[in-house]
């Protein structure tokens, strides 16, 4: 066993599904994290318990001359507490992406990267998977719906001896070319972290580490030009067939519970590549049937109300532009909230998020800005949420900023009313789903006395 490590930012998503992974080869795993020292104690932090992880101060008192590494993400900033403690104990700080691919070093690794789609991708791969005995173990930037429970975050399952490991790599910090994996999925390319022409430099690089094969969406090829790999394109036109859409392949119907043109596709690559590694496209499509989606991925939070909740990760325009479009329908209205995960990739995005929610709010749907999600440390703040809701108001949208929380969460009650879908999206606060489910509770009817 690997003794004692710590995770700094444990309730992340990347962060807590690396926590639990390492408790497989550690005696010891503490992960700290700033929201548990506000005293906002998330869900996360029970599962995490749940999974043998201690929850502890944010302050360096976790950290001393037994812990063998402190892990990080690059949403940590360098004055942690933490790495205080570190660099005063000679322990060593590792990055998330390079752990888990010391973890992952000797697996057969079947990598899901893209700018859009990964973590709904990487569920579904290692779901059929799951389904049709291949015993994987999956890391992964989401939970899978069937996998969560109170004490089980669900982004994780460890598998078999020898069985292939799903993992989700990420590009916003480049941290996808530690993996050099066996096969990929390379869902899309488009803007996000970084210019257009950055992204295409960056995945080409990532396709050179691929060895076997690599899956990729429409449009993908051509911008990775010639590669070692070889590279199978998988190209369908989604079809909507009664309540949602439908993919011919391979001679099956495929079809997933997530809504959306979007979701149609993932689960295209996701079935490709299952096909690659020899399973047949009749049990790949049966098992996709049964997927059950992803948290926080276009997630319904509660049923039956007249007001509709849904829950979504969307942080770019081509994200947000899929979660809107997924959630609207003739004659209803989108009550949207977004906000924004950092001021670098604000700025970075600012016109094509502009483009994004100009092209898909309607004339009756109606925009709330959060405040930028604040790491702290020394990010330049002078692009705000403000500035975003000043272009939208120029192009006709309806589109407010809130303050806080409890401002946005009175006014959504008082303006939702029967067949309206709130739609909350965003990356990093870890308090946007709490907050879902609140809006849900707020939103239900209220129960009459005597009514059973």
């Amino acid at each position: 066993m690997g003794g004692h490590v710590h995770v700094a930012g444990v309730a992340g998503v990347g962060m807590s599904a690396l926590a639990q992974a390492l408790r497989w080869s550690h005696d010891r795993v503490t992960g700290s994290d700033r929201f548990h020292d506000r005293g906002q104690d998330l869900p996360i932090f029970a599962a995490l318990r749940g999974a043998g992880i201690e929850i502890v101060p944010q302050d360096g008192s976790a950290v001393d001359a037994q812990t063998t590494a402190v892990v990080y993400s690059t949403a940590i900033e360098d004055q942690n507490p933490d790495f205080a403690a570190a660099r005063r104990a000679g322990v060593p700080l590792k990055h998330r992406a390079a752990v888990l691919a010391e973890l992952a070093r000797g697996q057969t690794l079947l990598a899901v990267a893209g700018t859009a789609g990964k973590t709904t991708t990487a569920g579904m791969l290692g779901w059929v998977l799951e389904q049709l005995g291949a015993d994987p173990t999956v890391i992964n930037g989401g939970a899978l719906v069937d996998w969560a429970q109170a004490r089980n975050v669900g982004n994780v399952r460890r598998g078999g001896v020898g069985a292939p490991w799903v993992v989700e790599v990420d590009e916003s910090d480049r941290s996808l070319l530690n993996f050099h994996p066996e096969w990929s999925i390379l869902t899309n390319i488009s803007q996000d972290h970084f210019t257009l022409a950055e992204v295409q430099d960056l995945f080409r690089q990532y396709a050179a580490r691929v060895r076997t094969g690599l899956v990729c969406g429409a449009g993908v090829a051509p911008a990775l030009g010639p590669q070692p790999a070889r590279i199978i394109e998988a190209l369908a036109q989604p079809e909507w067939i009664g309540n949602g859409y439908e993919i011919a392949w391979r001679g099956c119907r495929l079809a997933v519970s997530p809504p959306g043109a979007h979701n149609a596709l993932n689960a295209l690559l996701a079935a490709e590549l299952c096909a690659q590694l020899g399973f047949a496209p009749d049990r790949i499509a049966e098992a996709l049937a049964r997927f059950g989606g992803i948290q926080r991925r276009l997630e319904r939070v509660a049923a039956g109300g007249p007001v509709r909740v849904v829950d979504d990760y969307a942080h770019n325009p081509a994200k947000i532009a899929a979660a809107w479009a997924a959630v609207a329908a003739p004659g209803n209205r989108v009550l949207g909230i977004w906000r924004p995960h950092g001021f670098g990739p604000l700025r970075t995005m600012l016109e094509p998020l502009a483009n994004a929610f100009a092209n898909v709010c309607r004339a009756q749907d109606q925009l709330w800005l959060l405040p930028v999600f604040d790491a702290g440390g020394t990010a330049d703040r002078s692009i705000n949420s403000g500035t975003l809701a000043a272009r939208l108001e120029a192009r006709g949208v309806f589109v407010a900023t809130a303050p806080d929380y409890e401002w946005l969460g009175a006014t959504l009650a008082a303006t939702a009313r029967a067949g309206d879908t709130i739609l909350l999206m965003g990356a990093r606060d870890p308090y946007l789903p709490v907050f879902a489910r609140a809006m849900a509770e707020r939103t239900a009817p209220t129960q009459q006395p005597g009514n059973h």
